[in-house]
C-alpha cells in the first residue's frame, strides 16, 4: 500500500488554472413536438393504414411527458433513403454515412 502522495504523484496533472470555456447542451436543429410525432411518424413510413397501432403510439407518447424530441434525420433525408424506414431493409452503411458527414465537415 502506497500514501496518498505517492499515489498523487503518479498521476501526472496539469499545472496552472483550470477554465471552463464554456456550458451548454448539443441538441439537433429538428425539433418534433411529442403530441405530434405519431402523425409524423406514420406519415414518414408510409403507415397511415395501420389505426389500431397509431392510437396505440399515441398513448404512449401522450404518457410519458416528454414535451419535446429532438432528431438528426428530417423528413427530406428519410424520402431520400427509403430503406431507413422499412423495418427488415439493410440500412446501416447509410446511416454510417449520414453520421460520418456530421462528424467531419
Amino acid at each position: 500500500m502506497g500514501t496518498v502522495d505517492k499515489i498523487q504523484a503518479g498521476n501526472p496533472r496539469a499545472q496552472g488554472v483550470a477554465s471552463i470555456l464554456a456550458i451548454g447542451t448539443a441538441n439537433p436543429f429538428n425539433t418534433v413536438i411529442q403530441a405530434d410525432y405519431p402523425d409524423y411518424y406514420f406519415k414518414v413510413t408510409n403507415s397511415e393504414d395501420k389505426t389500431k397501432l397509431k392510437d396505440k403510439f399515441k398513448q404512449i407518447c401522450e404518457k410519458s411527458m416528454i414535451k419535446k424530441r429532438y432528431m438528426d434525420l428530417t423528413e427530406d433525408i428519410l424520402k431520400a433513403n427509403p430503406n431507413m424506414c422499412l423495418y427488415s431493409a439493410p440500412s446501416l452503411d447509410v446511416r454510417h454515412h449520414l453520421k460520418i458527414k456530421e462528424i467531419i465537415p
